[in-house]
């Protein structure tokens, strides 16, 4: 019997040639003596594109999947679900590499470690949106947070990022431990590790009773845990403020985005496939997760003085916002094939609009950080005196963040939310939703209000109003502030795209 599997490197594509961009980055750091960070920049950007291609042209195919076994079964699938993920990922990916250039150079970090760091954590996320058992989701999850972990430690001289790096490592291992222990334990009820096996298997646990159902209800917590911490979900939430006003704004940008969506790509398999019958377990747990997340991280974030520091607690209560329409599970009704499958793909549209109007507040914080490094809030004031685009483009980022127009792409995302909690019948987590999303507005609408306020500068003294230089950072935020646009005007696409995303987990 042959031990060599074939392999299907057109399914693998958008993996191997970022893989490929990644190492022809560090490779070619040895050798550039001049302009590193102008090299690493392009290549990586290169290879995003060629991603990003290979994953568009997955879209125009039916279902791939390679690394097989007997039976059928396979760990690494790409179907519409994992063409989703990847081309959001290599979105957000794009844009931190635009919003890095600078910070590179400014902040002394060594250009080619940087973005085969950022490339390597990247080929985590992508593998992990096709993966289907839970050896490849540990490894995967593992190679996302490692680089992540030396990236937010990356400026050496600052003390700051170096404790960042330190408090998310460790909290990172807390819940390295618990995901792994809760595989374990899946493993040792079920028999297999593949996703659609552990379905199978816990059908029959769950239908069974008795002290082996009750392990396997231990084992989803355990696991449902585990992810928590990955999308910042409280009480696993104490590593991401410290942690995203240590590192540079661009990584924190990642972290909030790309890193978060990886998360959540993780965790919509387990809960929609491998765990669907024990939704009557996971359910009540994560809607409780949803309504004190979006709580703390919204009633917290009123009291911040640090722009990178209000963003951190405002991706909390994001997170909360996203984990809503998974909370249906926490009703018999909420249950059902057709409730499950639209929650999921209400989250899978709030996670599109949040990443790209996200990385355009984030895109404004790294032009106005490089100003003002000290991030104050209050240095906003009269910034549209300054730099009137940024100003504007900031104000609609946050108005979308808060669900108000002109920034109506928010409100679609909030709307699908609140939606599917309303259908699950879990009204009273659509109220503390509804009531979250007032409290948002106060330091969201806060922050866009000293925007446009008068500033405290003599007038003699003020500078003229000028338009930002063209750079690398700016074509970022002119991608973001172009996709939030879009999707405020023609969200259509994406709820198409979500919906066929939703609609392959198998479970559902």
């Amino acid at each position: 019997m042959s031990v060599i599997q074939s392999i299907d490197y057109g399914a693998v594509a958008p993996v191997l040639a970022v893989a490929i961009a990644a190492v022809v980055v560090l490779v070619a750091d040895l050798f550039v003596t001049s302009r590193r960070a102008d090299v690493a920049c392009a290549l990586s950007l290169v290879g995003v594109a060629a991603g990003f291609g290979s994953a568009a042209w997955l879209a125009t195919e039916p279902a791939r999947k390679t690394f097989c076994f007997a039976g059928g079964r396979c760990s690494y699938v790409a179907d519409d679900y994992t063409v989703y993920f990847q081309l959001l990922f290599l979105a957000a990916i794009l844009v931190v590499l635009l919003l890095s250039r600078a910070a590179v150079v400014t902040d002394g970090m060594p250009a080619g470690e940087y973005h085969f760091l950022l490339l390597s954590s990247g080929v985590g996320m992508l593998t992990l949106a096709a993966a289907r058992d839970l050896i490849t989701l540990l490894i995967s999850l593992e190679v996302v947070s490692l680089p992540a972990f030396v990236l937010v430690g990356l400026r050496r001289a600052d003390p700051r990022g170096i404790e960042a790096a330190l408090k998310f490592f460790l909290f990172s291992v807390v819940a390295t431990g618990l995901t792994v222990y809760g595989m374990a334990l899946l493993y040792g009820v079920t028999g297999t590790v593949q996703v659609d096996a552990i379905s199978d298997a816990l059908r029959g646990v769950h239908a069974a009773g008795g002290a082996k159902s009750s392990l396997a209800a231990a084992a989803v917590v355990l696991v449902v845990a585990g992810f928590a911490f990955k999308v910042s979900a409280v009480p696993f939430h104490f590593w991401a403020p410290d942690t995203y006003q240590g590192a540079p704004v661009p990584i924190a940008a990642f972290l909030s985005t790309a890193s978060k969506a990886a998360g959540f790509a993780g965790l919509l398999v387990l809960l929609l496939d491998a765990f669907v019958r024990y939704a009557d377990v996971w359910g009540p747990v994560v809607a409780v997760l949803a309504a004190v997340t979006m709580t703390v991280g919204n009633v917290v974030a009123l009291r911040q003085w640090h722009l990178v520091r209000l963003l951190a607690w405002s991706t909390v209560a994001q997170a909360g916002y996203m984990l809503v329409p998974l909370g249906v599970a926490a009703t018999s009704s909420g249950r059902s094939p057709a409730e499950l499958r639209a929650a999921g793909e209400a989250t899978l549209v709030y996670l599109g609009i949040y990443v790209a109007m996200n990385l355009g507040a984030f895109a404004c914080a790294v032009l106005f950080t490089r100003e003002r490094p000290q991030g104050a809030i209050d240095d906003l004031r009269g910034l549209v005196r300054r730099s009137p685009l940024v100003a504007v483009a900031f104000a609609l980022f946050l108005t979308a963040l808060a669900g108000l127009p002109p920034g109506v792409a928010g409100l679609f995302a909030k709307v699908a939310v609140l939606r599917e909690a309303v259908h699950g019948h879990v009204v009273w987590l659509a109220v503390v939703a509804a009531v979250n999303a007032v409290i948002g507005l106060a330091y969201y609408l806060r922050v866009a209000a000293l925007l446009f306020a008068g500033d405290d500068q003599p007038a003699d003294d003020q500078p003229e109003p000028r338009l930002p230089r063209f750079s690398l950072a700016s074509g970022g935020l002119a991608v973001s502030l172009a996709a939030t646009l879009a999707l405020s005007v023609y969200p259509q696409p994406l709820f198409h795209w979500a919906k066929d995303a939703a609609s392959v987990l198998s479970g559902t």
